[in-house]
């Protein structure tokens, strides 16, 4: 570039996923995936008034033809790729993808997503670094559950073992005994079609805590306000909670952000949240959903590598609270992605190497868990492993 030339802007391409008919689940998850279309537009906006140039791509399942007019060495992506038309691990290939092509792209690594989207790994995972998580078993089939000979802590909540969004989660999530969770398992795995995790459930306050940057800042704390159900072991965030707008429960579940928290119980939410993105090896944003017992100990009931950034989901909130407003946020996380540190670096051989995130460091939790049966070749077997 000559003396005097302007710089060129940053050029940034919007990756997301747009998902026509879905392979598993209920006709209704569909509200989800279109969530993310939305999402996307309002992301390129956000960046284009930012001063940078932007192009929309759809993810098809060949991200590599996608993405060759962009070449990596003058795109960075803006990562908003999930489950393509619901299938399983799909944000961990968008990922991996990315990753071997060279891109500077926004959000956590392969290695890390993968991880969140396991919920049973990822608590494993939790556990062995010392972080609170409720206890938890795995079935891949009703029959597990009645072959179970140990007693279960009952109520427990029943969820996909692999899906976020809220989805699998309604109003027959929460179990009480053992016929009601036979039953749960067989809808999970026959609609879901993959293992069922159930976890016991923590009726107290659930608290989101949203978190960026490198090294890692906390967000204003938020709180999911369930005053208005007078059935505690309903006070959850369903699906009906997040993505029907005519439901009950997206009417009567605010979220106040920055929640009224005492000191004490803020400063165990934060060290909480820190302690699970370190663990997991989230990288650029993520947000920790939280539970408290009767004791005030924080308890991780799910991680979100990436969460949604719409303008009016929770990440924005809390950033808003901070005093962010939505074009500041999204131009943060895109410059968070281009930075050196989210690159390919070379050894002295000339060969190409990842640097290595947090969660390289940390132990993966195969094997047993702590507090139930193990998790199972056929369960985690379809999770890469990095070596």
């Amino acid at each position: 570039m000559n003396a005097g030339q302007p710089a060129q802007p940053p050029q940034v391409v919007v990756l997301y996923s747009r998902t026509v008919q879905l392979v598993k689940g209920e006709p209704r998850d569909i509200l989800a995936e279109q969530g993310v279309v939305k999402c996307a537009e309002a992301v390129a906006e956000a960046l284009t008034r930012g001063g940078c140039r932007v192009v929309l791509v759809p993810i098809t399942l060949d991200v590599e033809t996608a993405l060759a007019p962009y070449p990596p060495t003058e795109w960075t992506v803006f990562n908003l790729g999930e489950g393509l038309d619901g299938r399983l691990f799909e944000e961990v290939r968008i990922a991996w993808a990315l990753e071997a092509m060279g891109y500077r792209f926004t959000g956590s690594d392969a290695r890390a997503l993968a991880l969140s989207t396991h919920k049973a790994l990822c608590k494993a995972t939790l556990r062995e670094a010392g972080v609170a998580t409720p206890p938890w078993w795995v079935f891949r089939a009703p029959a597990e559950v009645r072959d179970l000979e140990e007693d279960l802590p009952f109520p427990l909540i029943v969820k996909p073992v692999a899906e976020d969004a809220s989805l699998g989660i309604d109003d027959g999530a929460v179990v009480h005994d053992r016929e009601a969770l036979e039953r749960r398992v067989a809808y999970v795995v026959e609609r879901y079609r993959q293992a069922a995790l159930a976890e016991q459930f923590v009726a107290g306050r659930e608290f989101n805590l949203s978190v960026w940057g490198d090294p890692p800042e906390l967000l204003p704390l938020a709180e999911v306000d369930f005053s208005d159900f007078r059935d505690r072991f309903a006070r959850l965030v369903s699906f009906e909670a997040k993505w029907d707008p005519a439901s009950f429960a997206y009417q009567h579940t605010p979220v106040r952000c920055p929640a009224e928290v005492s000191p004490r119980l803020a400063a165990r939410l934060r060290a909480t949240a820190l302690a699970t993105w370190q663990a997991v090896g989230c990288r650029g944003y993520a947000r920790v959903d939280i539970r408290v017992d009767e004791a005030e100990v924080p308890h991780v009931i799910e991680v979100n590598c990436n969460p949604d950034l719409s303008p009016d989901a929770g990440f924005f909130r809390a950033a808003s609270a901070a005093g962010y407003d939505y074009v500041a946020m999204v131009l943060r996380i895109a410059r968070l992605a281009m930075g050196a540190d989210n690159v390919y670096a070379y050894d002295s051989s000339g060969q190409r190497r990842r640097r290595r995130t947090s969660a390289e460091r940390c132990t993966q939790g195969r094997g047993l868990h702590p507090d139930g049966i193990g998790l199972r070749a056929g369960v985690v077997g379809s999770l890469p492993t990095e070596r």
